[in-house]
């Protein structure tokens, strides 16, 4: 999560995340500052000084489609200072554009200095983070070479090579090496009295394998851009259900706002270009399996666009072959693309990465979703192959014919737990320890049986193929019916988070179970009795429910998946209630999303702290929680959707 002061811009999949002066520091950790352009840091410093002086805020950067500030240099009472700057920064696909306007408070004319120091860095996203990893780049080499306009910055390394030039108009007076690769653009520029000059600075990202950015603009062309390809995304009206809770409409807008902006460019099977929801920024501006998928479900009903490119997007990357180190499998569906550095030179496997045992399941569970609610075939039609090469995958390598049920061991060289709740240890017994694969998560199957059933019906309506569909049908009833007998707990009476390797109960009490009654896998008793439960105060915190129930040993309020409260998992749980009936749970649950979002200015986090609003009266965040995100941006749309369906 970025810092309270700091204003994050994006657009075609690019972000910047700017200081309260509009400036970059390049600084790391949870929250770094800076441009990134397909997963790397293209621009690290951006700091100004007038007259040698770095300006002081007077109103701090703010804006979404584009970003404005205020700075004066220091004064006092008796001696206001003598300048004003005035900031304008605006994005368009891999372009940083800004407009400087500097005044003369005085009643005499006078030469400014003005300065800006500017590097690029070329970090890659997973160098930012604070994990303690490093990685070898033997032979690299970064350079700066100075132009009239301004200077060019280039990264090599092998058959790598990213660039980022920065131009002026009018050109700098003089560039000048600071240190490394930093370099200061110097103007002298002279002011008459009262007077104003203007500069137009660009910083322009030339990733390897990226179609070139835009033509230079000025921000508020690029704003201009930015707001019309937002509004014919966000303008279409949504219907409110009767007594919806105060706060819906404006968290749906900003939700879709979100959504908007959050869209990045993928390939179709056949190259045409798509748009599809990036999962969220700092560090996921991509398409990601199954966050992608998700998103889309929640949106399915008022903007189906989203499944339609999210369907196209991830049949094109659909796995073909084994890759161990990727952890591909045919039929499998990716769970994440990454563009940088070192996913090209394999240091990680995350370039298309297939560490996922839900994305398969889910890719066929939207397929049919968006069929139904369209009722337009043709896509359904189209992605026919791809739709029987993930079935293929969920007998074969996802386990249902040699365990039963869709497993994953831990991944060695990428993730040790493949389910939504991917960090190390959130796959944990009772008493905290990490389960051992290879692993079946309750929420799989769930969404396992709603695959076979769905793809079922497309089979026997559609592909004309009634022998597979009655396969598919029989293996749905067999799985649902061992569900309950294997993963149910007598004791606690709620379904396990998992079975292990070795067939036990991984006895933790989990938000997992939730998704259950969404997938449709437990009877009405049962699902009736877990949605009952999920509303007691161990799970629910008023705001969101707790993806591990409070009071047990693993629990943690400040832990990413032991203890947090996230609100897509939320939501499929609202979707869940509302499907099996359960109208005051439903309804309460709702109230609290929407409370939630009302606190930060309508916008849902990726994840909130799990303590309970007894406890502060506001939701606490999570430190280091994206935003926005997509499938958070999302929820308020699955909040509408699931009081949309109660009477």
């Amino acid at each position: 999560m970025t810092g309270a002061a700091d204003t994050t811009l994006i657009h075609g999949g690019t972000f910047a995340v700017l200081g309260a002066d509009g400036g970059l520091t390049g600084r790391r950790g949870s929250s770094p500052d800076g441009l990134f352009h397909r997963d790397a840091r293209h621009v690290s410093r951006w700091t100004l000084t007038v007259d040698g002086e770095a300006p002081v805020v007077l109103v701090p950067s703010a804006g979404e489609t584009s970003a404005h500030c205020m700075l004066t240099l220091p004064g006092t009472r008796d001696e206001p200072p003598a300048y004003t700057v005035f900031r304008e920064q605006a994005l368009a696909a891999g372009l940083l554009t800004e407009s400087i306007q500097l005044v003369n408070n005085r009643p005499a004319a006078t030469t400014a200095v003005l300065a800006l120091s500017v590097d690029a860095d070329f970090a890659d996203q997973l160098e930012l983070r604070s994990d303690k990893r490093h990685y070898a780049k033997d032979g690299a080499r970064r350079t700066a070479t100075v132009r009239p306009d301004g200077v060019d910055f280039a990264y090599e390394r092998g058959d790598w090579l990213a660039r980022t030039t920065v131009s002026a108009a009018p050109a700098p007076t003089a560039v000048l090496p600071v240190q490394d690769t930093t370099h200061r653009l110097e103007w002298r520029l002279d002011l008459p009295a009262h007077g104003t000059t203007q500069l137009l600075l660009t910083a322009r990202a030339h990733a390897p394998g990226a179609p070139q950015s835009p033509a230079a603009t000025t921000p508020a062309e690029a704003a201009a851009a930015l707001a019309a390809d937002r509004a014919a995304f966000v303008d279409a009206p949504l219907p409110m259900p009767a007594h919806a809770p105060e706060g819906l409409a404006a968290a749906c807008a900003r939700g879709l706002s979100d959504l908007a902006s959050l869209r990045v460019n993928a390939p179709g099977p056949d190259g045409e270009l798509l748009r599809v929801p990036g999962a969220g920024v700092p560090w996921f501006l991509s398409l990601y399996g199954r966050d992608s998928l998700l998103t889309s479900l929640f949106a399915l009903p008022y903007r189906p666009e989203l499944a339609a490119g999210t369907l196209g997007a991830l049949a094109a990357t659909q796995g073909t072959g084994y890759d161990a180190f990727r952890n591909e499998q045919p039929g499998r569906i990716v769970h994440e693309i990454r563009h940088g550095e070192l996913a090209h030179f394999r240091q990680v496997p995350y370039g298309r990465y297939y560490g996922s045992v839900d994305s398969t399941p889910l890719f066929l569970v939207l397929l049919d979703s968006y069929t139904q609610a369209t009722a337009d075939p043709a896509l359904a039609l189209r992605l026919e192959k791809q739709a029987r090469a993930a079935i293929a995958w969920m007998y074969r390598d996802g386990g249902l014919d040699d365990r039963g049920y869709l497993v994953y061991s831990p991944d060695p060289h990428g993730l040790v737990n493949q389910n939504w709740k991917d960090s190390a240890g959130a796959i944990c017994f009772l008493d905290g320890s990490q389960a051992e694969g290879p692993i079946a998560v309750a929420e799989a199957q769930g969404y396992a049986y709603d695959a076979l059933v769905r793809t079922a019906r497309l089979a026997r309506t559609l592909w004309d193929d009634t022998a597979y569909a009655e396969r598919l049908e029989q293996t749905a009833a067999d799985l649902r019916s061992r569900f309950t007998r294997d993963f149910w707990m007598a004791g606690p009476d709620f379904p396990a988070l998992a079975l292990d390797g070795q067939g036990r109960h991984v006895d933790s009490l989990a938000s997992d179970a939730g998704h259950l009654l969404w997938s449709g896998i437990l009877d009405e008793p049962h699902a009736r009795r877990v949605g009952r439960r999920l509303l007691e105060a161990d799970f629910f915190t008023g705001w969101a429910i707790r993806t591990l129930a409070a009071g047990q040993p693993g629990y943690h309020p400040l832990s990413y998946h032991r203890g947090s409260c996230w609100p897509h998992d939320t939501a499929v749980i609202l979707l869940g209630l509302a499907r099996h009936g359960l109208a005051d749970e439903t309804r309460a649950v709702a109230r609290g999303l929407v409370a939630a979002s009302t606190h930060t200015d309508h916008r849902l986090p990726e994840v909130m702290a799990g303590y309970d609003l007894t406890q502060h009266r506001r939701p606490v965040p999570y430190p280091h929680s994206c935003s926005p995100q997509a499938w958070a941006a999302a929820t308020p749309l699955a909040v509408l959707t699931s009081l949309s369906t109660l009477p």
